[in-house]
């Protein structure tokens, strides 16, 4: 007989997929004793060829506290708010719409209260709709809010016309009356908008007419228009155009 014989058997449930312990029968001659030793597998295994589930992105709000939206020329536009769920470092961006869409005008990051404060200086009047977006991250969807118009004014010296007038051919089309709304000016084409502010009313209206002819005036405002401004006989307003 030789001196050790080592006998093992192993077992598989063929199409259960189970893996089954290894049991090893050692026989000792000498000591004429049979030893059962058994092994476990280790059972752990990890999946190959999953992708691992994108994590979910919260529903983001963004809310405008103050805007400073209406300015002199070379003064500066600012807004200020919030971006929930508060985080540090998420970019907020002013958006102006024009003839190619939104573009960006400037923008800021929120600090660890999610608030945030972002402003400009425009070189140039003029009126154009504005909004405050954040495009989104990795853990918050994107958000946005309105904010109405920017208006960048200069001032303007104006005056105002109507009673006598009342029913008389416009310069652009139709007839004046106590009603209308618009403005009179020597240059700008029939139709063109003009955003007009005084004492921290603002109209926006229609170039309806021309005139006026005074020298020093650019602008004749019908008496529906210098009512809305709470405007005077004649003086300054301030105009995008």
């Amino acid at each position: 007989m030789r001196p050790h014989t080592n006998l093992r058997a192993r077992s598989a449930f063929a199409g259960l997929g189970a893996i089954a312990t290894i049991t090893t029968l050692a026989v000792s001659p000498a000591a004429g004793q049979t030893e059962y030793r058994s092994a476990a597998p280790n059972l752990t295994a990890t999946p190959q060829g999953q992708a691992q589930a994108p994590k979910a992105r919260t529903a983001a709000t963004l809310r405008v506290r103050s805007a400073r939206t209406n300015v002199l020329l070379g003064r500066r536009a600012s807004v200020s708010g919030t971006l929930r769920p508060a985080r540090a470092g998420r970019v907020v961006r002013l958006q102006r719409k024009g003839a190619k869409g939104w573009q960006t005008i400037a923008n800021t990051k929120t600090n660890v209260s999610g608030r945030f404060s972002v402003g400009v200086t425009p070189r140039s009047t003029g009126s154009a709709a504005v909004r405050v977006l954040f495009a989104g991250d990795g853990g918050a969807r994107p958000a946005r809010d309105g904010l109405g118009r920017l208006n960048v004014y200069r001032r303007a010296f104006a005056s105002w016309y109507g009673p006598g007038l009342y029913g008389n051919p416009l310069g652009c089309g139709g007839r004046l009356s106590p009603g209308t709304l618009g403005v009179a000016h020597k240059t700008l084409p029939c139709g063109t908008r003009v955003t007009l502010r005084n004492r921290g009313r603002v109209v926006r209206v229609r170039v309806i007419d021309r005139g006026p002819y005074v020298g020093g005036r650019e602008f004749d405002l019908t008496a529906a228009t210098k009512q809305a401004l709470g405007f005077g006989s004649t003086g300054y307003v301030q105009t995008t155009r």
